[in-house]
């Protein structure tokens, strides 16, 4: 782990960093209160100077959200193209953060000691990953008051869970991890035509939702891989919450176990664009890596008579990120035939706000169900 060093009390003080994007310790960092003013402390993160709050956690909060307006205030270009204004409003995003981020916490053994500031240890204790040998948080920690607020947010969230028509139960969304807020993909896999599959895997399986649909849906052993540490710790406690231990099992893996199954499916990240932190890798799929990967070694891996599911958004089609006919080329020269495609409208709030600098894609999309055979 990194280490933040500042000057304070007449010497160096020094603590652990934690940020979940990667970013770098601040090399210049200077003390906030109460007295801080907000223009004063947007000038300095906009100089790339790290505030680190000594004052009232709420007053902390607030400055937080004076910082933010000031950013928001800046005037968007007008983008030609949906593709510009994809790659603006990643670049605005990614802007936005940079400054926000400025605004320093910090944890003593994982609890803030500002005046007000609510008890944020057992949302730091699910976020953070500890060291396996002591499984302690840090005597010392620094990191922005903004990851700290979505630590808490995203622990109120894993505690009251999302519900699943398909489940008639929640799933439970650990820190870093992609709730499956959406559900209308959750819907094509509830609803596919099975042909009675005696082995399943989910590839990628989150929160384990998918895997868990299969099961309900009457399939006795299903697989379930992910390659992050949060997402196999988050399915492993979903399938024990649901009590089909028995019937999931989970594993680490990049993309397939090993063997072979009758039934593969897949709801690969949508968009082709690099990940800036551990949650966007749901949504983003760089080169579409994962989705070629998928694509590409379903042959090896399905039983002659298998059949492979793929959950896809066309999004990123109509951004501009991928060509129209370059996913049904891709299932080609893999070897595969679209048997069945299943199709859906999304549902959630911003493929109806027109506010949102991506809308009118958003408003022309579709998220489909690809049933795929071995030619």
């Amino acid at each position: 782990m990194n280490h933040i060093n500042w000057y304070e009390k007449n010497k160096t003080q020094t603590a652990d960093w934690q940020s979940e994007v990667g970013n770098l310790p601040p090399k210049a960092v200077v003390i906030a209160d109460d007295t801080t003013k907000a223009d004063d402390a947007y000038r300095l993160a906009c100089e790339g100077t790290a505030l680190l709050y000594r004052g009232d956690f709420q007053n902390a909060k607030q400055l937080l959200q004076a910082i933010t307006r000031r950013v928001d205030r800046k005037p968007i270009k007008p983008a030609a193209t949906m593709l510009e204004a994809f790659h603006q409003h990643r670049a605005r995003q990614i802007g936005r953060a940079n400054i926000t981020n400025k605004i320093l916490i910090e944890l003593k053994y994982g609890q803030c000691e500002l005046p007000r500031a609510p008890d944020v240890k057992a949302a730091v204790q699910g976020a953070l990953i500890l060291d396996e040998k002591t499984d302690k948080l840090p005597a010392r920690l620094v990191l922005s008051l903004r990851e700290l607020l979505g630590m808490v947010g995203a622990h109120e969230w894993r505690k009251k869970g999302v519900p699943i028509h398909a489940l008639n139960a929640n799933i439970h969304a650990h820190y870093g991890v992609y709730s499956p807020v959406r559900g209308e993909y959750l819907e094509l896999v509830d609803q596919v035509p099975l042909n009675n599959p005696q082995v399943a895997w989910d590839i990628g399986t989150g929160t384990g939702v998918i895997a868990a649909i299969l099961v309900a849906r009457g399939i006795k052993q299903v697989v379930a891989t992910d390659n992050q540490p949060r997402a196999l710790a988050c399915a492993t406690e979903n399938v024990q919450r649901l009590n089909m231990q028995t019937n999931i099992q989970v594993l680490p893996a990049d993309l397939f176990p090993a063997g072979q199954a009758d039934l593969i499916v897949c709801n690969p990240p949508w968009l082709p664009a690099k990940a800036n932190a551990a949650i966007e890798h749901a949504i983003y799929d760089p080169d579409s890596r994962m989705l070629k990967g998928y694509l590409n070694g379903l042959k090896a891996h399905l039983t002659p008579s298998g059949e492979a599911w793929l959950v896809m958004s066309d999004l990123a089609e109509h951004i501009g990120l991928r060509q129209p006919d370059e996913l049904a080329n891709w299932i080609a020269e893999a070897g595969l035939d679209i048997v069945q495609r299943l199709d859906t409208k999304p549902k959630h709030g911003k493929a109806r706000d027109d506010q949102d600098p991506l809308f009118a894609a958003r408003a022309k999309e579709t998220t489909s169900l690809y049933r795929l055979k071995s030619r």
